[in-house]
């Protein structure tokens, strides 16, 4: 049952209008993500003065802790071990892509705001379909935060905390509570717990990933030579076809179930956020893809492959690897990094769900939110990881094709908002370069 609604709406239709979002974003501003990388790395470090009940730092913490999950780690594996070393050449082409599509995301979030998220772009851009559209979207961002964004993050933190020796039901009474307690505070709870928590996590799994890295650096070559065979399969005949399209299915699917372009949940975290311009909150989009599926997923990636065993699959992988490098220590460091994502995805999608329930009860109902926030995060840990990923997966697909059509619908007026902020830079700098002249003079 669970798979057959997976198959409905998560594929290879949806993905296929993922991949076409991606690519027509991503022409359509010129390859934003490569022709002005400084223009969206600066973006993430710059903080505006006058800023609103949420800082842009905030923000941006809370949007990379909704799609910076277990999915870096347990979904890499998961991946490779479903699709081969190729999976990760699609992930990396889904991120590249989603770049251009969560760019889009938050420049139209940004200039209506007359929602949460993307719910204000949905319900102005598709016309008189634009309100039974955007309450399918909140109906989904509710399902998708208990399914993929509580329970399939806190049952990979149960198995991950279970090898240090926390019990089961401890991780899920724990994690309960706390996917309570951030629902009922809302955003403005999370990013004070994400401020602090996404730059630990991320700066430990970097370093740990990178200490592996550094053990097996004479098999780095292989590694990223299995990546790029595995991708197109060369083999001959139709087995090889298959492979491929299996790398690619894998990988698309993989990469948007880690950095969440084209679903448009990422938006919910800018809402709040105030003196940045709608292209400047698109930029830091750009700049959250990046370090979700190109920076942190390749390094994952890597790893298993440096050292990969024939024997062991999914999350496994990533466990043999850091252990392989820094014995017991490494085991411990990567089922650490793994409860950490996790929660922090937990709170993150916590947010996110209470504000798709708000839209569609007028702003009642967020104490039975969070009593089935908490419930959620706490059945996770108990449920098998196939279940979880199944529904988290199908829940996806309902978010996915109410933003996707609003995105096409309002196609041009993201293009149109990125001309516009280009002539202001322009003449800006036009200006600037004439009063240094003057003065020099």
């Amino acid at each position: 049952m669970l798979e057959a609604l997976r198959s409905l709406l998560w594929g290879w239709p949806v993905l296929g209008l993922l991949v076409a979002a991606g690519v027509y974003f991503s022409c359509s501003t010129g390859f934003l993500q490569l022709r002005r990388p400084g223009r969206w790395l600066g973006a993430a470090w710059r903080q505006p003065p006058g800023e609103g009940k949420i800082s842009s730092f905030q923000a941006l913490t809370a949007a990379l802790a909704g799609s910076i999950g277990t999915g870096n780690i347990v979904g890499v594996a998961a991946a490779i071990t479903v699709g081969g070393p190729g999976a990760l050449f699609w992930m990396w082409v889904s991120g590249l892509l989603g770049m251009g599509t969560v760019f889009a995301e938050n420049v139209l979030a940004a200039r209506h705001r007359e929602a949460a998220g993307m719910l204000g772009a949905i319900r102005q851009g598709c016309r008189r379909w634009g309100r039974p559209l955007a309450a399918l979207y909140a109906g989904g961002c509710v399902l998708s935060s208990l399914a993929m964004g509580n329970m399939a993050q806190t049952q990979a933190a149960a198995a991950a905390l279970s090898s240090l020796g926390v019990p089961a039901g401890g991780t899920a009474l724990a994690l309960g509570l706390l996917a309570f307690f951030v629902a009922r505070g809302g955003l403005a709870r999370g990013v004070k717990i994400t401020e602090r928590l996404v730059p630990c996590m991320t700066l430990l799994f970097l370093g740990a990933s990178l200490g592996v890295l550094w053990v097996f650096r004479e098999n780095l070559p292989r590694a990223a030579a299995s990546i790029f065979q595995g991708a197109f399969c060369p083999q001959a005949g139709a087995g090889g076809a298959a492979g491929a399209l299996l790398a690619m299915g894998t990988g698309i699917s993989r990469g948007v179930f880690t950095n969440e372009a084209g679903l448009g949940s990422a938006a919910f975290a800018y809402q709040e956020v105030e003196g940045r311009t709608p292209v400047e909150l698109g930029y830091m989009g750009m700049f959250q893809v990046f370090v979700d599926t190109l920076l942190l997923c390749t390094v994952t990636g890597l790893c298993i492959l440096c050292c990969r065993s024939p024997l062991l699959e999914g999350a496994q992988l990533t466990l043999y690897a850091f252990s392989a490098a820094w014995g017991p220590v490494g085991g411990g460091a990567v089922s650490l990094c793994t409860a950490l994502f996790a929660v922090a995805t937990l709170v993150a999608w916590s947010c996110y769900g209470r504000e798709g329930l708000f839209y569609l009860t007028r702003g009642r109902g967020g104490t039975v939110y969070a009593v089935g926030a908490g419930v959620a995060a706490a059945l996770g840990c108990l449920l098998p990881l196939e279940t979880v990923l199944q529904l988290g997966d199908a829940m996806n697909g309902l978010l996915a094709l109410p933003n996707l059509t609003a995105l096409f619908l309002a196609r041009r007026e993201v293009r149109r908002t990125l001309q516009e902020e280009e002539r202001r830079e322009h003449r800006r700098g036009t200006r600037q370069g004439a009063r240094e002249l003057f003065i020099k003079f």
